[in-house]
């Protein structure tokens, strides 16, 4: 039996489901005469009962119930009838879920954006308002929703936290974009700018990641992108906190990979070059650097774009493209920091 659940496509029991599937809509087919099979019934057997080991948790309203179960995996027509309950009586439906932060604009945006077309359900959240990204992305058809607060507060990602569980069940994946960008000579930098930088960059993603990764490691699954930059993996002049920050992630990432690999949550980073995004633009404004600066230091001859690192973003959200890769820094910058040509000769090569 195969059926179409609010659009999207359903799977009869005994089938494998995607690893990432979560949500689980019972439906009773039997005759409504019947009380033994109905909805009710189903959900009350299914509460917290064991499917492959993992336990089940029913919530909804007749006639559909809806059921979260801890880890992804899969439910499969064996499981039912271990409860007593005969397997034409489900049908599934996948739905996977995915926190960004500093969605509001830049790499961020492009990312929810494409997850968004992947039939994820995108759950923004930015420093400033994400009433305009939210009203685009819903415009366009995506299932969406999101929360402002700033990242570095352990409050509000508490708070996103417990938004996430009470709407979602958990995240299936956690995209740690949100950022700021600083320029300034080391010895000109004040204690509360490198402070800032740190919590920003740095202590958001760790409370991010402690609270939403609890989560996924109660299931025993998920994915943690972390966006860190070339900035992590070489030393850039006059960039001496955020460098520090993006060092920092890359060793969080690792630390978490270790950590977690082997509770089903794989943690990996993307290191982007130069992105023509809107910190980009402010960065470039005082006069610290011109497009020709960053396009002669890379191979491609090209900023990336913020497609280009949500496409890297979300090879490494879903298990089916990256299962098996976990503590990965990928550097998505054209080839930088592979080129150790000197410009005259590397301009020579584009002849």
């Amino acid at each position: 039996m195969a059926r179409k659940v609010e659009g999207q496509a359903a799977e009869a029991v005994g089938h494998q489901l995607p690893r990432q599937t979560h949500v689980v809509r019972v439906l009773c087919t039997a005759p409504a005469v019947n009380e033994q099979y109905s909805a009710s019934y189903l959900a009350d057997r299914l509460e917290g009962a064991t499917c492959q080991g993992r336990t089940v948790k029913v919530d909804g309203s007749e006639p559909w119930q809806q059921a979260t179960f801890s880890p992804h995996g899969l439910f499969r027509a064996t499981a039912l009838e271990s409860i007593g309950i005969l397997p034409t009586f489900v049908v599934m439906n996948v739905t996977r879920t995915v926190v960004i932060t500093g969605a509001a604009q830049g790499v961020g945006f492009a990312t929810a954006t494409l997850l968004a077309q992947q039939g994820w359900h995108v759950v923004l959240t930015d420093l400033q308002p994400l009433d305009a990204a939210l009203g685009k992305l819903r415009a366009a058809g995506h299932s969406v929703d999101g929360l402002s607060g700033d990242v570095s507060s352990e409050a509000f990602v508490k708070t996103l936290a417990d938004h996430v569980a009470t709407t979602r069940g958990a995240a299936d994946a956690l995209v740690n974009n949100a950022g700021i960008s600083f320029i300034t000579p080391a010895e000109d930098t004040t204690a509360e700018q490198w402070q800032r930088v740190m919590n920003v960059n740095l202590l958001g993603p760790f409370l991010l990641c402690k609270h939403l990764g609890a989560q996924m490691l109660e299931r025993r699954s998920g994915s943690i992108i972390n966006v860190a930059s070339i900035a992590g993996l070489r030393g850039v002049s006059h960039r001496s906190a955020y460098n520090a920050s993006k060092h920092g992630l890359i060793g969080l990432t690792h630390t978490l990979a270790a950590e977690w690999g082997g509770r089903g949550v794989r943690v990996n980073a993307v290191c982007p070059g130069w992105i023509k995004t809107e910190m980009d633009e402010a960065d470039q404004g005082p006069g610290n650097y011109t497009d020709a600066d960053i396009k002669n230091r890379v191979p491609m001859n090209r900023f990336a774009s913020p497609q280009d690192v949500a496409a890297a973003i979300a090879y490494l959200a879903d298990a089916k493209t990256s299962g098996f890769v976990n503590g990965v820094s990928l550097p998505v910058d054209g080839g930088w920091l592979a080129d150790a040509s000197w410009e005259t000769l590397r301009l020579r090569t584009r002849d």
